[in-house]
């Protein structure tokens, strides 16, 4: 265990380190996903301004406070891609991962949990700016805040995990995309991305309790915006828990497949 606490302090530190020299292109990068979140606000707002004040159970204040807390979700949500899969098995990058003495995967969950610190700390103004012209009404507890912490941590492991899976794939074929578009698609109806899942039919917001992209996505907005009783948002940690450890089974079964598949190529 001090190996992987040595291994995961020293990866972060390293991954803090490098973002913070690249503020302006972080920055860049945020701004450049605001537009999604900001259109679907407007749009909402109009909406619920012409329902007599409230849509779904929210009005503009609160679709303003959803949204601008979706844009930090959505940082907490990058993760490795399936594409980057591709690019690692093409490129031989990954035969010099499967040389060190630690999964591959640990080193991708590290990598990106440090980028996150620094996602974080460079959203707050970013959140700041958003909510002089938007005007949320965001009145969160102390525990609601707790758990929002703790699951865009956890959110960040799921989706970490499941496009993990998406992308060992690329063992057995040399493009992921149609499978991962697939995805996608699934991830906006499901997760609360396109809109808050009250706003959904009823049947999409059954089938998303049983998914692994409303815990990824939906519940941590929620936990901090919506008014949630206590045994709801320890339900939704406890469900993010066992997304958690059932991809984590899953996981180490595929790849003691998946690896058999493995070919070292590139130079």
């Amino acid at each position: 265990m001090k190996r992987y606490f040595d291994f995961y302090a020293s990866m972060m530190r390293m991954s803090v380190l490098e973002q913070w020299q690249y503020p302006v292109a972080n920055y860049f990068y945020m701004i450049g996903m605001l537009a999604e979140p900001v259109i679907y606000m407007v749009v909402w707002s109009a909406v619920a301004n012409q329902q007599g004040g409230s849509v779904g159970g929210y009005t503009p204040g609160s679709l303003a406070a959803y949204y601008i807390v979706w844009t930090l979700v959505r940082q907490m949500n990058i993760a490795f891609t399936p594409y980057g899969w591709e690019w690692r098995i093409r490129q031989g990058r990954l035969s010099m991962s499967l040389m060190r003495p630690i999964h591959p995967l640990h080193e991708d969950v590290a990598f990106f949990a440090g980028w996150k610190v620094v996602m974080i700390v460079l959203w707050i103004p970013l959140a700041l700016a958003l909510s002089f012209f938007f005007k949320p009404d965001l009145h969160p507890t102390l525990l609601e805040g707790i758990i929002f912490f703790v699951s865009i941590w956890m959110a960040y492991l799921i989706r970490t995990i499941t496009l993990s899976l998406l992308g060992m794939v690329t063992f057995w074929t040399t493009r992921v995309s149609a499978l991962f578009e697939l995805y996608f698609a699934a991830e906006l109806i499901f997760s609360g991305r396109l809109v808050p899942l009250s706003l959904m039919p009823e049947w999409v917001q059954q089938a998303a309790w049983f998914m692994p992209f409303r815990w990824a996505f939906g519940f941590p907005i929620e936990a901090l915006v919506s008014s949630m009783t206590v045994n709801d948002l320890f339900a939704g940690l406890g469900m993010q828990l066992a997304w958690v450890f059932f991809g984590i089974l899953v996981v180490s079964q595929v790849w003691k497949v998946a690896i058999r598949q493995f070919s070292a190529v590139g130079g």
